[in-house]
């Protein structure tokens, strides 16, 4: 194992960016991963409350709601596809122009949803379209949050640059509680019929609104600084390679080459295992937990959702201080750190949630949340980028991120209700919280330090 950093050079030659310009890439990061959240929340909760009614009401209400939840899940099938397309053309053409297409096709299938006629009005075409928006929008999702990692990654300063990229993560904060406070408002103030006859429409006609500053504001932006000191960039465009040496010239083209014939696949694998922790934890307690303590144990659900959104403002917090430990002391040890107690705390936790008062089950949730969760993907922002070669980094990284959110956070909270049901019992999600922070934990022993990486260079950190 090879667990030295390479230090990013200072000298002449690179390209320069004000604090202005990181400013705002920092803002255009995070705003797009609120967007991207705020969008598939507001449908998620959209598919649960109304949707089955709206799009689907000659179906028995279990068979409405399933198939509500059907076109929220298809756009996780487009996310992946997303994810490959976005991330060759980022990694070809530069980062600035697919996080601009990202963000318009997101947003604007998010709107075009509150327009939708529904069932009533145009029969089956209603869900027909309603099914099409959500493959836009996640065919756009799928590499929004990547790419947004990327340019923070690329723009910070290498003694800020875990803080920095940590913005991106702190924005699914943003969104979440920006789409769960615009139902929560709704629910309280409208009847059943007004929100079923257009109150529905108003959280999804009001995302145009942080569209057009969004918009406005990537299209300002300049390109990351490491896609033009990149030697494989020539106009702008990323030089194939069996053009290398007639494009940059003999000297540039063998560097190139010995970077480009690494062999590929250790750096990828290591950073599956890094993002299976988080994504694997994230879908149980934030999906599969609500359920549990609400169905299994008979608490009332807005006991775990107070619960989630209490630990969603403390990680406003725990976010960005993450980001400055990485910092400071190197990405293995606070991923070994994070892991580490989230596998120590796992039974304990559980067993706060499972069998404690109100406020030992919304600390335990807090704490999971925190710990298992947020804090691992603020690290996650960082150290996916400092892993990868400038070359292929946004395509890797994105591939990546979306494999593990469908392999961890779709397939877990399955699992854990069958296995529930099984055991009559809490303790299998506190032993699949221990499998996935453990899965961590090894491939960040085994994974180098990255920080100070310099991020112009072609080939992988391994």
């Amino acid at each position: 194992m090879t667990h030295s950093a390479t230090t990013e050079p200072a000298g002449a030659g690179r390209v320069q960016r004000t604090t202005r310009d990181l400013t705002r890439a920092a803002v255009s990061g995070w705003l797009g991963t609120a967007m991207e959240f705020m969008d598939f929340q507001l449908y998620s909760l959209a598919a649960a409350i109304v949707f089955n009614k709206i799009f689907f009401p000659g179906a028995s209400p279990a068979l409405g709601l399933l198939a509500a939840m059907a076109t929220y899940g298809v756009g996780y099938v487009a996310r992946l596809v997303g994810a490959v397309y976005f991330g060759r053309m980022g990694d070809r053409v530069g980062r600035k122009k697919v996080l601009v297409i990202t963000i318009l096709m997101m947003g604007a299938a998010t709107t075009l949803i509150g327009v939708l006629p529904t069932y009533a009005e145009i029969g089956l075409l209603a869900p027909t379209l309603l099914v099409a928006l959500r493959l836009v929008q996640g065919f756009g999702a799928g590499a929004e949050i990547a790419g947004a990692t990327v340019m923070l990654a690329e723009y910070a300063p290498v003694r800020r640059r875990g803080l920095v990229a940590s913005l991106a993560s702190l924005g699914t904060n943003t969104g979440t509680l920006a789409a769960s406070g615009l139902w929560a408002v709704l629910l309280a103030v409208l009847t059943e019929d007004q929100l079923l006859s257009w109150g529905w429409r108003l959280p999804f006609l009001l995302s145009f609104l942080p569209l057009l500053f969004a918009l406005w504001l990537r299209r300002s932006l300049k390109e990351s600084p490491v896609f033009e000191e990149r030697p494989d960039v020539v106009d702008g465009v990323a030089v194939k390679t069996d053009e290398l040496r007639s494009a940059v010239g003999e000297e540039t083209a063998g560097t190139l080459e010995a970077g480009l014939r690494q062999r590929k696949g250790r750096a990828f694998f290591l950073t599956l295992g890094l993002r299976f922790g988080q994504a694997g934890n994230s879908g149980l307690v934030q999906t599969f937990l609500v359920g549990y303590i609400a169905g299994t144990l008979a608490i009332d659900r807005s006991v775990p959702t107070d619960a989630i959104l209490y630990g969603s403002l403390i990680g406003f917090v725990t976010v960005p201080a993450i980001g400055m430990a990485g910092d400071r002391w190197g990405r293995r040890p606070v991923y070994l750190a994070l892991s580490g107690l989230t596998i120590v705390l796992a039974f304990p936790l559980m067993l706060m949630i499972a069998h404690g008062s109100t406020v030992a089950l919304t600390l335990g949730m807090i704490l999971a949340l925190n710990i298992g969760v947020l804090g691992l993907f603020s690290l996650e922002s960082v150290t996916m980028a400092e892993l990868f070669g400038s070359r292929t980094r946004f395509t890797q990284l994105a591939v990546a991120k979306e494999i593990g959110g469908v392999l961890a956070t779709a397939i877990g909270p399955v699992l854990a209700a069958a296995l529930t049901a099984a055991t009559g019992s809490w303790w299998p999600i506190a032993a699949m919280l221990v499998v996935y922070s453990l899965i961590t934990l090894l491939s960040a022993l085994f994974a180098p330090e990255t920080r100070g990486r310099d991020l112009v260079r072609v080939e992988d950190a391994v």
